[in-house]
């Protein structure tokens, strides 16, 4: 099925364009993984340290009644997460938040005293200290890292090194970009959005993967047409695959952003960051590395 009938962009032609407004966003997703590293951006509790309460009431109690409740009571940033079954709510306050005495208590107190016709046991209550932060934080950096290393490996194994650094350098741009936009918003960093970034990574490279191999096989078909031609016509070639599959899990992702609820509204947002700058990064990062590469090697081969 083809969304879209021929094309004939001129993708290597812009790529000059596409390498400064990758620099730009590269830039900035630097200095959020730097803040990161540093402890400085907005970390969540998995990172920076915090309390955990599961709280187990009598009745339902609704995520703005019980946001409300928290409020009064100087716990106005705690993450809320509502366990419909059995009528569980996951409150997080982080150390950053957290107004004098223990969070524990006062999540308790807060509760006993705005919805005092709601009884409630405390199921469980985790402390998650700053060095435990601290050493998961590196870990997540480091795991990204590897992931990153393990992609490079498997396109030069499957291609060749050309290709691998051209691969590499759009999923690095990715993770960097869904960075930029979290510190830009200053979005919470925590676990979820780790998740939805290695998520992404995969995602990217599948994309990068299907155009790379529509470039490898028009490169052994037609060996008189400069490699600009050739990526430009492979490229225009899988635009309509390209399309299909980035507007059906876009619209997946939508809909988690808008209609899943609080809990998931910022992993969604960066499964929606990552999918468009994914589709973005495969025609115009990974393809212009690739053939600025090739044409370097050919003209110095000659």
């Amino acid at each position: 099925m083809e969304f879209i009938g021929k094309t004939h962009f001129d993708f290597m032609g812009k790529k000059k364009i596409s390498f400064a407004v990758s620099i730009i966003i590269s830039i900035i997703g630097i200095i959020g993984v730097v803040q990161i590293a540093l402890g400085t951006a907005n970390m969540g509790i998995d990172f920076s340290g915090g309390t955990a309460v599961q709280l187990k009431f009598a009745q339902p109690v609704s995520i703005d009644k019980a946001r409300e409740a928290l409020s009064k009571h100087g716990l106005k940033d705690a993450n809320l997460q509502e366990i419909t079954e059995g009528n569980k709510l996951l409150v997080k306050v982080g150390k950053t938040s957290l107004p004098q005495g223990n969070a524990a208590d006062l999540i308790q107190g807060a509760f006993q005293k705005e919805v005092p016709g709601n009884q409630f046991v405390v199921e469980s209550s985790t402390e998650i200290g700053p060095a435990i932060g601290d050493k998961l934080r590196k870990d997540t950096l480091i795991a990204v890292a590897i992931s990153l290393i393990c992609i490079v490996i498997y396109i030069a194994w499957r291609f060749d090194f050309t290709f691998g650094v051209g691969a590499l350098a759009a999923t690095l741009h990715d993770v960097l970009a869904m960075f930029a936009v979290f510190f830009l918003l200053n979005k919470e960093i925590n676990l979820l959005f780790i998740t939805a970034v290695l998520t992404i990574a995969g995602y990217s490279l599948t994309d990068t993967v299907v155009v790379f191999d529509r470039i490898r096989e028009n490169l052994h078909k037609n060996t008189k047409d400069s490699l600009s031609v050739i990526f430009n016509h492979s490229i225009n070639e899988v635009l309509s695959r390209t399309i299909i599959t980035g507007l059906t899990t876009f619209l997946a992702a939508g809909s988690l952003y808008f209609f899943g609820g609080e809990v998931i509204h910022d992993f969604a947002l960066a499964l929606v960051v990552g999918i468009i700058v994914g589709i973005y990064s495969s025609v115009f990062v990974a393809s212009p590395i690739v053939e600025v590469w090739g044409r370097r090697t050919k003209t110095s081969k000659a």
